[in-house]
């Protein structure tokens, strides 16, 4: 089972959205038995997904003490893709989630206060010795500040080789069922 944790401590940087409709499209083309993990307390991934008619993903909360436990069970139960939505923070709690990771995704808008704020989501993956890639995220189509931040990011690791535009589809979705 491959473990997939999104985690910044920057509020606002995306990381429920991507995890939800990441975790969508990975059952949609095929990757098998896919479950996301609510691990933040705000709960706002568990909230999309009580929304939705469809079952696909699976859903699960957990916290930080639990998620070993669950994961292990997500495994038995036959799930081969996981997607775990963290809180905006940089704690021992996040690094406990963050332990648990095959890889972890670390959402980044292009702007300054994004940018900065990935140092510390960084050192507690780099601690883990865990592989991360950067997602650059709701990023406005031909911006400078977008290429200038897939630059500063590769300097600290992978950046994706997709940018995330900003579309109000997205946030949309979020907010209404299927």
């Amino acid at each position: 089972m491959l473990t997939i944790v999104f985690a910044s401590q920057k509020g606002g940087s995306g990381k429920t959205t991507l995890a939800a409709h990441l975790a969508v499209q990975a059952g949609l083309a095929g990757a098998g038995a896919v479950a996301l993990v609510d691990t933040d307390p705000q709960g706002s991934l568990a909230d999309w997904w009580k929304l939705r008619h469809e079952t696909m993903p699976s859903l699960i909360r957990s916290e930080a003490a639990e998620l070993a436990d669950d994961l292990s069970r997500l495994r038995d139960q036959g799930h081969d893709l996981v997607m775990v939505d963290t809180q905006p923070a940089v704690t021992d709690a996040i690094s406990e989630v963050v332990r648990r990771a095959d890889l972890v995704v670390v959402p980044c808008r292009p702007s300054p206060h994004d940018l900065r704020a990935v140092g510390a989501t960084v050192d507690i993956v780099e601690s883990w010795q865990l592989p991360l890639v950067f997602a650059v995220n709701s990023a406005t189509r031909r911006a400078r500040i977008t290429a200038e931040a897939a630059v500063a990011l590769s300097q600290h690791g992978t950046v994706a080789p997709e940018t995330v535009h900003h579309r109000v589809d997205f946030a949309a979705s979020m907010i209404a069922a299927p």
